[in-house]
């Protein structure tokens, strides 16, 4: 595989989306942000999980023996190892990430994704296939339509946000509500999971959900489109261009968000004979 990676922050202090990729493996999170007002049980924060949770699951995945929800169990429970001394792990207000990874394994491409990454496939004549989960837009309907409301960047709206996380920080990785990588191993058993025959795949993209947005919220770009732009042009000008969109509607009017510009990452990956591992973040 040959992969191009791109990651830029948005409006918050730090970049909370990670990528890592080897030649076999590419793993994409997207940490969960923190209201300022809001409280947390862990005094390292979201960039340092994200970081550690990502190096790991890279590590764990290059052993073709283990499947990928056994990795992303193991790497919960390492990270935990890392810091449950120092931090209230038992608490809802932890670090949490969403996780998007695909692994070649001889001659299949193995995936997970939990929570509302995005990976897009492109099958050739099967046409583009998306894999996401969207369990967290079921839950708590009426606090995210209010979050939605602009416009962003006012106190009101940053009000309405901070109570969203509230509620949702109660439905996380629990029966009924949704599930993301943060403390409980078990999240891994929630995860969509798939393998597709090497063959059939021309490419792949991951993305968070703030360079997923031209085409799944702004309905700016197709997938198609946004594959040849990623083929053509490369994840840094699909940020550049989700950015200048975002620029075009600063306050959420036409585009109605929960922040501005959110961090965004994307990983590019080509499939075929003699494929090796290029690039890097930008």
């Amino acid at each position: 595989m040959q992969v191009s990676m791109a990651s830029a922050r948005g409006v918050g202090i730090a970049n909370e989306d990670t990528v890592h990729a080897s030649p076999t493996g590419v793993v994409v999170l997207d940490g969960l942000s923190a209201p300022k007002d809001l409280p947390m049980g862990c005094i390292h924060g979201t960039p340092w999980f994200v970081r550690q949770l990502g190096t790991r699951l890279l590590n764990l995945i290059g052993d073709n023996g283990v499947t990928l929800r056994e990795a992303l169990r193991a790497g919960i429970s390492d990270v935990n190892d890392l810091h449950r001394g120092t931090c209230a792990l038992d608490k809802d207000a932890v670090p949490a990430s969403t996780v998007v990874l695909i692994r070649e394994r001889e001659d299949v491409l193995d995936y997970l994704v939990l929570s509302d990454n995005v990976l897009v496939l492109d099958l050739g004549d099967e046409g583009v296939r998306t894999v996401t989960d969207k369990r967290v837009e079921e839950v708590a309907g009426e606090e995210m339509r209010a979050a939605l409301r602009g416009p962003t960047g006012t106190p009101e709206h940053a009000a309405r946000v901070s109570a969203l996380v509230t509620v949702q920080r109660r439905l996380r990785n629990r029966p009924g509500g949704y599930w993301v990588a943060a403390t409980d191993p078990a999240a891994a058993d929630e995860a969509l999971t798939g393998t597709v025959d090497l063959a059939r795949v021309r490419q792949a993209a991951l993305l968070t959900d703030g360079a997923s947005r031209l085409v799944d919220s702004f309905d700016a770009l197709s997938w198609e489109q946004l594959l040849d732009l990623l083929c053509t042009e490369g994840p840094s000008a699909l940020i550049t261009r989700t950015r200048e969109a975002e620029l075009a509607d600063p306050v959420g009017e036409r585009w109605p968000r929960f922040k501005r510009s959110d961090d965004a990452t994307a990983a590019h990956v080509r499939f075929g004979p003699g494929g090796h591992m290029g690039g890097g973040p930008g």
